[in-house]
């Protein structure tokens, strides 16, 4: 495997496996003060650490718990200073939209508004979300800018979107009743549009069938995302990660009560942690072949 495509693990929980030529950073000592979310100050010393330790070049980049899918934003910053001012776009696969309310700084579920806003960015689509997160109840909750600009798309399953069209965002909202039909429209999009891609995968998105999560999970096979993937041939420029299974028990009560409201705790027994994990491993494995197998 030559350096551009080996993988990195962001090894913030000790959740993710080994794989042939992987780098492991050593992130524990940040697992308090990043998880689940975090003031942008502290993200901005992540980001200048991250700098420091990931190499020049290198592959998929793994991040272990959904609950870190926010450190795609300093990854993707780093993505857009390396391209030099060449737009990109971003595809990501997320049972959540990331792009919720959270005034407290950038957390998992918030990031994606970050990142709409960078200049270079033409497009962000978050694709396979059946989460009520977009559902009417929590219209309120979602970012609408970026999706009125026309920057980004949730292409979703099996929820009722309608009140998008009163609040003048129904354009950046892809609604179907199957996933067969939305990888169809997602993928013909795809092969219509070429464009250099950073990809973002958080295995949430996943049908429980395929592997389980800490976090409620969507109806997606590795057929179909392995069809998108495939359709990115030679466009993906850098890829993530995440949506291990990984617990912790945090030392700030903030913290606690935040993460519990969000309902990602989800009991798994030691019987049950071992196979989720292997499954995790296994399927990290096949992904990080089949993007390296592609990219650009």
């Amino acid at each position: 495997m030559t350096p551009r495509r080996t993988p990195v693990a962001l090894d913030f929980d000790g959740s993710i496996g080994a794989l042939p030529g992987m780098t492991r950073i050593a992130l524990g000592t940040w697992q308090e003060a990043i998880r689940f979310g975090c003031r942008v100050g502290v993200m901005d010393a992540l980001s200048t650490q991250l700098a420091a330790a990931l190499p020049r070049e290198h592959g998929t980049v793994l991040m272990g718990s959904g609950d870190f899918h926010h450190v795609s934003w300093p990854l993707i910053e780093r993505q857009r200073r390396r391209l030099d001012g060449k737009p990109f776009r971003i595809v990501v696969f997320d049972n959540h939209p990331d792009n919720m309310r959270f005034p407290f700084g950038v957390h998992c579920g918030s990031w994606v508004r970050r990142v709409a806003l960078m200049p270079e960015v033409t497009h962000v689509h978050v694709v396979g979300i059946t989460s009520a997160d977009i559902g009417a109840a929590s219209c309120w909750e979602n970012y609408l800018a970026p999706l009125r600009r026309g920057k980004l798309t949730y292409w979703s399953v099996g929820v009722d979107t309608r009140w998008a069209q009163w609040a003048g965002v129904a354009r950046g909202f892809r609604s179907f009743e199957h996933v067969d039909a939305m990888i169809d429209a997602f993928d013909g999009m795809l092969r219509g549009q070429p464009e250099t891609t950073y990809l973002s995968i958080d295995k949430d998105a996943f049908s429980t069938d395929v592997v389980r999560t800490n976090w409620d999970q969507g109806r997606l096979l590795e057929a179909h995302v392995d069809r998108v993937i495939d359709s990115l041939g030679g466009q993906i420029v850098a890829s993530d990660i995440t949506g291990e299974v990984s617990s912790y028990v945090y030392r700030s009560r903030w913290k606690r009560w935040l993460s519990a409201a969000d309902g990602q705790d989800i009991a798994v027994s030691a019987g049950d942690l071992a196979q989720w994990q292997a499954q995790q491993h296994a399927l990290n494995a096949r992904l990080v072949a089949r993007i390296s197998a592609v990219s650009g």
